[in-house]
């Protein structure tokens, strides 16, 4: 789950992140209001889930209240990449000496966090990591002990940290990371983290990723979720139960277990197809489920054919028959489906289905190449 900059940063304030003490409006009049109690001279940002916002217009200065008022009211409303700004942060303007990266995330390959950071800072970090790795500076940080002083050290001297700043920088590094550690987060990033004319460091923009799958243990950032910023297929998916995330394909697949169905989705490739989701429909899964599942794929416009791999363990084929027959009731589907059922009650599945006069395969490469063929139209 993404969290807007002006949550991010609410977290990191409570962590002992210096941040701007800025507040967010919903309307010009409200960002007027802000910039005149701030004291006139403020940035305006749109608060929306995407990168670029700069670049597209969305982050402006304003000189008084009325400029703010007429910034926000062009920014409200803007469309950034698809999302609509619906909320813009109004910060005091900051005098920036220079621009610093700070950001913890994941390492899969080496199964640690790790801490990066990076003395060229600011909007075109991606570009620097590929042009000059060299200013990338990453320290990993054993998940048991903690990020420790010393690796705080690393990361100054890495970065060739004035020595007057490690204590502050200490500070924001161990805040960011308890931050980054007590929320499940995935992703806690300062960019930038600035250097004052007065000298003195400020987290100026934020940014973080919490870990759906811990969701359960942080009820509040439920009620935080911009359900604007996700596709309408997806949260219908969660409300049901589901794990699906939508792709650029042509071939829906519905499949029960996550390594189940990043192999179907790789099958379909090899074959010369594209997949349009990431669909796993678990174990267990009954009538109501898969018809479900099933309305949530064919809601994808540019589908052109379903493709079903269900191995039968736990999920019964014959249930899964019937979900099936009962979601093309409810949705009359237009698109061909191609089934491949096997395992528990496969037989009695197929058997429904063949009744359907529907698409069956014993296989998953026949099954991939029949969705393939059937997306074709050949």
């Amino acid at each position: 789950m993404k969290l807007h900059e002006y949550i991010s940063k609410q977290i990191f304030a409570e962590y002992g992140v210096p941040v701007p003490q800025g507040e967010v409006a919903a309307t010009p009049k409200e960002a007027g209001k802000i910039a005149k109690k701030l004291g006139g001279r403020v940035v305006v940002k749109a608060q929306v889930l995407v990168g670029g916002r700069g670049k597209a217009g969305g982050v402006k200065l304003a000189k008084d209240a009325k400029e703010a008022e007429e910034v926000a009211a062009g920014i409200l409303g803007m469309d950034i990449k698809g999302l609509p700004v619906n909320k813009v942060l109004v910060d005091p303007a900051i005098d920036i000496a220079s621009e610093i990266y700070l950001g913890i995330t994941n390492d899969r390959a080496a199964r640690q966090p790790v801490i990066i950071a990076s003395a060229a800072g600011g909007v075109d970090i991606e570009e620097v990591a590929k042009t000059n790795p060299e200013k990338i500076i990453r320290v990993h940080v054993n998940p048991l002990l903690g990020v420790q002083d010393y690796n705080i050290r690393d990361l100054a001297i890495g970065i060739e940290l004035d020595r007057s700043l490690w204590g502050a920088f200490h500070t924001i590094t161990k805040g960011l990371w308890e931050a980054y550690h007590e929320s499940d987060a995935t992703l806690a990033e300062v960019n930038p983290l600035v250097i004052t004319g007065d000298g003195e460091l400020l987290a100026i923009d934020g940014k973080m990723l919490i870990d759906d799958n811990a969701l359960y243990r942080h009820k509040d950032f439920e009620e935080l979720r911009d359900l604007s910023a996700e596709e309408p297929a997806e949260i219908e998916a969660r409300e049901s139960g589901l794990t699906y995330i939508k792709l650029d394909g042509e071939i829906g697949c519905m499949v029960n277990g996550a390594g189940l169905a990043m192999a179907t989705m790789d099958i379909i490739k090899l074959f010369g197809g594209e997949p349009a989701n990431f669909l796993d429909i678990g174990g267990g899964a009954g009538a109501d489920k898969v018809a479900a599942a099933l309305r949530i794929i064919l809601s994808d416009k540019n589908v052109k054919a379903v493709l079903f791999n269900i191995f039968g363990g736990i999920t019964r084929g014959d249930e899964v028959a019937r979900g099936i027959l009962e979601a093309m009731e409810t949705v009359k589907p237009s698109v061909p489906m191609v089934i491949r059922l096997v395992g528990t009650n496969a037989a009695e599945g197929r058997a429904l289905l063949a009744e359907a006069n529907m698409i069956t395969a014993e296989t998953l490469a026949e099954a991939a190449q029949k969705a393939v063929e059937a997306a074709k139209g050949t």
